[in-house]
């Protein structure tokens, strides 16, 4: 027989210790800690999968915008300091609208207009942002601009400001609109028909509102009748082309609608039904990327979030849309030019960094009508009026000539029977 020796029958556990119990608890615990440790390495794999997929996606063909002031490289925090961007909006047709326009996207004849101007310009601490409608049939001087195969347009006398990315791309109009506004704009991106229906669609659709006779324009197959809706998709797109079921029909009065529609675009971007939802602010990331042209500068997503988080405690009104003001064009009654001494207000009030205290109406042109105005955006308020919170600050008094509204402010279409 085998005997084993004093080594072997000696126990590894000292005979006098307690042994510890491994109980239920103990044993949860350490599952639950290893199950962190997936999930947080998993996260953080997905999002540097997600982050490397978005920039790949968005900088592919991004524009360098001649002239354009030197940034610092993103990083996650807010963005230092004030900035412009300019967002265009163009009637080119993609995969989608093609299908739903038809005839109106086959008839075109090759060339993409800039029918939509943003200036959007975001103060320094404390934040305030104040987007300009530059109006389409805007006729305006336009620079020199060197082309990114390295030819250059021609300077102009008196161009259309709709025909500026046909004729010399995203950078000129950037260009254009720095020299006409003395505003430095680092940041530009395009969007199209398409994105305006997936941008709405992501969020799950805009409640806008309808007034006045209610909308009826055969250009844009509108036949609504008053009272609120939500739109998405092909009637979001709709809504915001109608020119003739406005107001008196003119570009302007388009522009106080389309105002509306952002007006409640930032509401609903900016609320908890979207925020705290993770598939709408990812599916909202997802929309971004897939159909916005940027410049050079904005395509990188933590740049995104950077002037994202530099918004996000914006109040509602301090969140201005203001339409640029101009005069009819004594060559074409058709287009409007420059009401330069009025615009001055709206330049020395964000070079200031002053906000604004809107004197002018809704719209000059009728294309909406004021509802219910909230508390504080009475238009006959004092220029001293003070903030909601924090030490009274003076605002700066825009021209009469300028119309607009808060985001705080309600407004509705003020449709026609055409």
């Amino acid at each position: 027989m085998v005997r084993r020796t004093p080594d072997k029958d000696r126990s590894t556990v000292a005979r006098h210790a307690t042994l510890p119990s491994p109980g239920p608890a103990r044993g949860f615990l350490k599952i639950a800690g290893i199950t962190l440790g997936v999930v947080l390495v998993s996260a953080i794999a997905v999002a540097a999968f997600v982050v490397t997929d978005y920039f790949n996606r968005f900088n592919d063909g991004a524009v360098t915008l001649e002239g354009a002031p030197e940034v610092e490289p993103p990083s996650i925090s807010a963005y230092p300091g004030e900035f412009s961007m300019l967002i265009i909006g163009t009637d080119e047709c993609g995969a989608v609208s093609t299908g739903l326009l038809g005839e109106r996207c086959s008839e075109a004849d090759g060339g993409i207009l800039n029918d939509v101007n943003l200036l959007v310009h975001v103060s320094a601490e404390p934040r305030k942002v104040t987007a300009i409608s530059l109006p389409r049939d805007l006729m305006l001087e336009t620079p020199e601009c060197t082309l990114p195969d390295g030819s250059v347009a021609s300077a102009t006398s008196k161009t259309q400001i709709n025909s500026i990315f046909q004729r010399a791309g995203l950078s000129c109009v950037a260009k254009t609109v720095t020299e006409l506004t003395g505003m430095e704009i680092p940041f530009a991106a395009k969007i199209d028909f398409d994105g305006v229906m997936e941008v709405t669609d992501a969020i799950g659709g805009v409640e806008v509102c309808i007034g006045g006779d209610g909308i009826r324009d055969s250009h844009t197959a509108l036949d609504w009748a008053p009272g609120p809706r939500t739109v998405s998709g092909y009637e979001a797109l709709q809504f915001i082309r109608t020119r003739h079921g406005v107001g008196d029909e003119s570009d302007m009065a388009r522009v106080s609608n389309q105002q509306q529609y952002m007006s409640r675009l930032v509401k609903k971007i900016m609320s908890d039904e979207v925020l705290t939802d993770p598939g709408k602010v990812l599916g909202l990331a997802n929309t971004v990327v897939d159909n916005i042209d940027p410049s050079d500068q904005l395509a990188n997503p933590v740049r995104l979030a950077q002037l994202a988080l530099s918004i996000k405690d914006v109040p509602f009104s301090e969140f201005v849309f203001v339409q640029y003001p101009v005069f009819e064009d004594p060559d074409d009654s058709d287009r409007v030019i420059p009401n330069r001494e009025a615009a001055a207000t709206i330049w020395d009030a964000l070079k200031a960094g002053q906000s604004v205290q809107l004197t002018g109406k809704a719209s000059n042109n009728g294309g909406v009508e004021l509802v219910d105005p909230a508390p504080g955006t009475d238009p006959e308020a004092p220029a001293t009026e003070a903030p909601p919170t924090g030490t009274p600050s003076p605002r700066a008094t825009l021209d009469p000539a300028i119309s607009g509204q808060t985001v705080e402010q309600e407004t509705c279409a003020n449709g026609k029977l055409r």
